[in-house]
C-alpha cells in the first residue's frame, strides 16, 4: 500500500478552488474541497483506479473525478507511492495547460 503526497501545485490549486468558491458561499467551498480530498483516499490502496489522463497519453499520468473536477496524479516506485499533482476544473483545456505547468512540452 502506497502513500498519497499532494505536491506544492496541487495545493495551490485547491487553495485556488476554495478561494474561488468561497466568494460566494464560505461552507460549501470547505466541504467541496474536504469531500475532493478525501475522494483521493481510495488512491492509497487502489493506485491504478484511475484512468489514464487521455489528452496526455503517458501511462504514468492518471486521473481521478470529483464533481466538475480532474484530479491527475502519478504512481512513484514500486511502494506504488501516489503523487497528487494537480486539481483542474473539467471545462480547461488538459493538454495545454498541463504540459505547461509540469514543462511536459
Amino acid at each position: 500500500m502506497g502513500q498519497l503526497r499532494w505536491t506544492e501545485k496541487a495545493s495551490k490549486n485547491l487553495q485556488a478552488l476554495f478561494d474561488y468558491i468561497s466568494k460566494d458561499f464560505w461552507v460549501y467551498a470547505a466541504r467541496y474541497v474536504k469531500a475532493l480530498i478525501n475522494s483521493t483516499t481510495k488512491l492509497e490502496k487502489m493506485p491504478r483506479c484511475g484512468r489514464t489522463v487521455p489528452e496526455l497519453d503517458d501511462p504514468r499520468f492518471r486521473e481521478v473525478l470529483y464533481g466538475n473536477h480532474r484530479i491527475v496524479y502519478r504512481i512513484i516506485g514500486a511502494d506504488d507511492n501516489i503523487e497528487i499533482l494537480a486539481v483542474i476544473h473539467g471545462a480547461r483545456e488538459m493538454k495545454g495547460t498541463f504540459q505547461e505547468e509540469w514543462e511536459l512540452v
